[in-house]
């Protein structure tokens, strides 16, 4: 029984939606910006900042939810884990793209030398 039990939280595991702080950047070519002044990469990458803030958070609700599920299944009725979404979808990949744009931006800004102060967007500190 415990080996049963074993192999279903392993699935579980497997099928949770990951925190964005495991998401890695995807590949972004910097050639897209290349027409772009130093003025307008500033203002693309103020614009991609405040949108990877607003898919982060929706991307560590979806992790959340998905671990919030895992422990009540855990604990209370494991069945229940057979209904977890699971899985990064769509919201993990946007947030992948525009981290990777992020860098693509800051790549191209230094290959034209613009003295550009990058804010990229941060998650803030977990208290603990």
């Amino acid at each position: 029984m415990k080996r049963i039990y074993s192999i279903f939280v392993c699935l579980a595991l497997g099928a949770c939606a990951s925190s964005p702080n495991e998401i890695p950047s995807q590949y972004v070519s910097e050639l897209q910006y290349q027409s772009y002044s130093c003025e307008q990469l500033g203002m693309e990458a103020s614009r991609i900042s405040a949108r990877t803030g607003e898919k982060y958070r929706s991307v560590k609700k979806l992790a959340d939810n998905d671990a919030a599920q895992m422990g009540v299944g855990l604990i209370l009725f494991w069945p229940t884990l057979f209904f977890l979404e699971g899985g990064d979808g769509p919201e993990a990949a946007e947030y992948a793209r525009l981290k990777g744009e992020m860098d693509a931006i800051e790549r191209a800004a230094i290959s034209k030398r613009c003295s550009l102060k990058f804010q990229r967007w941060s998650p803030p500190k977990e208290e603990g």
